[in-house]
């Protein structure tokens, strides 16, 4: 069996939430969206929106490179890899406004981001046709996206 260094499993299993026997997809998004949680609590949210933005860009190309390397081992595409998911809830909780519904609004983003990836509608499953890690995190990114058109949608409605 061939090698793959160890950072590159930590990345690509979202540190080690991949290995969930359940759910391991829902598992990296429930720990990237507890991440962000967390970090609120912690710091201003200006500072927060720009990790996160910050995170979306080093964890979309560590997260392609890292996953391209575990499919060597482990096969197209597999579970165990949610860096792509983790990337995918951070995109629209950077449409979480900073008041006091932000964390049902975190709540939201992370309940869109789920059942969109989960049913990929829209042309999110065409993404898959990418080769490599850029497949793996492609889907998730655009569901990512459509996820923060939503919750951008449902913050103009409600004011």
């Amino acid at each position: 069996m061939r090698q793959v260094s160890k950072i590159h499993i930590w990345i690509a299993t979202g540190f080690g939430s991949g290995f969930s026997p359940i759910a391991p997809g829902t598992a990296g998004a429930l720990l990237a969206t507890a991440l962000w949680g967390i970090a609120s609590l912690l710091f201003p949210f200006g500072a927060v929106q720009f990790g996160t933005l910050a995170g979306i860009v080093l964890f979309t190309v560590l997260g392609i490179v890292s996953a391209t390397a575990v499919e060597k081992i482990w096969g197209e595409d597999p579970s165990k890899v949610v860096i792509d998911e983790m990337v995918g809830v951070w995109i629209p909780l950077l449409a979480v406004p900073d008041n006091t519904y932000k964390y049902g609004y975190a709540l939201a983003a992370f309940v869109l981001f789920r059942l969109l990836d989960i049913f990929k509608p829209l042309g999110i499953r065409k993404m898959e046709n990418f080769k490599g890690g850029v497949g793996i995190m492609m889907d998730d990114i655009l569901a990512g996206i459509y996820s923060f058109i939503v919750l951008i949608g449902i913050r103009c409605i409600a004011g």
